[in-house]
């Protein structure tokens, strides 16, 4: 079964975020140049305190009538989310994903650092590379057979 590890070793584990006092603006412009749906929100001494996306910035922000250029990330980031480790499953991040109705998942190591950020994309895609492998050996063996 296919791990967490097995994303990060894909795509890498770098990471980018932010300062908490950050403007929303600022923060928005980043994930733009960057093409990526969220970054991580550091506090003071770099250690991560939460997480701003895309979703926040619609529902607490724009339809809160707030201004990107007045509210901060800390404002409005998301918090409390499942913290996973690169041995979580990938099956588990799916249905952490689902029952909470979230796109992003926290990576932390045994020391409880951050590592990573798994999104739905990257589940979904590595969901789709397994299927694509095991229906490629399931192909192999039959034609072999």
């Amino acid at each position: 079964m296919k791990k967490v590890k097995d994303i990060l070793n894909r795509k890498g584990n770098n990471i980018i975020g932010v300062p908490a006092q950050t403007l929303v603006f600022d923060a928005l412009k980043l994930m733009a140049d960057k093409n990526i749906g969220s970054v991580v929100v550091w506090n003071e001494h770099q250690h991560y305190i939460g997480l701003l996306t895309e979703r926040d910035y619609a529902r607490k922000v724009i339809l809160m009538g707030k201004h990107s250029e007045a509210t901060t990330v800390a404002e409005i980031m998301s918090t409390g989310l499942p913290h996973i480790t690169p041995e979580t499953s990938i099956e588990s991040c799916m249905h952490m994903m689902s029952d909470n109705n979230i796109r992003y998942l926290p990576v932390f190591d045994a020391t409880d650092k951050l590592c990573g950020i798994v999104s739905i994309n990257d589940v979904i895609y590595e969901t789709i590379h397994d299927q694509k492998e095991t229906i490629e050996q399931l192909h192999s063996y039959i034609q072999s057979a």
